[in-house]
């Protein structure tokens, strides 16, 4: 199996994954957030469903300057708009690692903010990480649903929660 085959089918199992979690979002709680300095709910899902567009953007640009509009969030409301948001980022993403050549993987993709360098990775790289941050911030949305008495889907396996599902 080539590389863009084994990223497709990473980023489509997560995307069945987070589809889980965001069919579960619970309405009039956009703005819970479990301590003063984390994310408010709705801010974090939408990072999150807005991540499996990254490999359409890392694939044609050669960084993103935060400081130079590059990047401007989504502003969703409710969890339909979370679901059609994911929806179009995953087709997205597939898209691109569908279009793409196992070449356009080796050039250097950087995020910056003014002009300073925050991080750097060859393009191959820049889409682990972001499906590392898929991960990463599930698991966080998993925590925020645990503290609000939301039963969690299982990721890799069963949860805790499976038996009342």
């Amino acid at each position: 199996m080539d590389t863009l085959s084994q990223l497709k089918s990473e980023l489509e199992g997560e995307f069945q994954t987070t589809k889980k979690f965001i069919e579960r979002y619970p309405e009039g709680k956009n703005d819970y957030a479990p301590h003063e300095k984390s994310m408010k709910m709705m801010p974090l899902a939408t990072h999150l469903v807005e991540i499996f567009e990254w490999p359409d953007t890392i694939l044609n640009t050669s960084e993103l300057d935060f400081a130079k509009g590059g990047y401007q969030p989504s502003q969703l409301s409710s969890k339909d708009d979370l679901l059609k948001k994911l929806d179009e980022s995953y087709q997205a993403g597939v898209k691109a690692l569908e279009n793409a050549s196992e070449e356009q993987l080796n050039p250097s993709w950087t995020i910056k903010n003014d002009g300073h360098e925050l991080a750097s990775w060859s393009k191959y790289g820049a889409i682990r990480h972001a499906l590392n941050q898929i991960t990463h911030h599930r698991a966080q949305l998993g925590v925020y649903y645990r503290l609000n008495d939301i039963p969690l889907p299982g990721s890799y396996g069963p949860s805790a929660d499976q038996q009342s599902f």
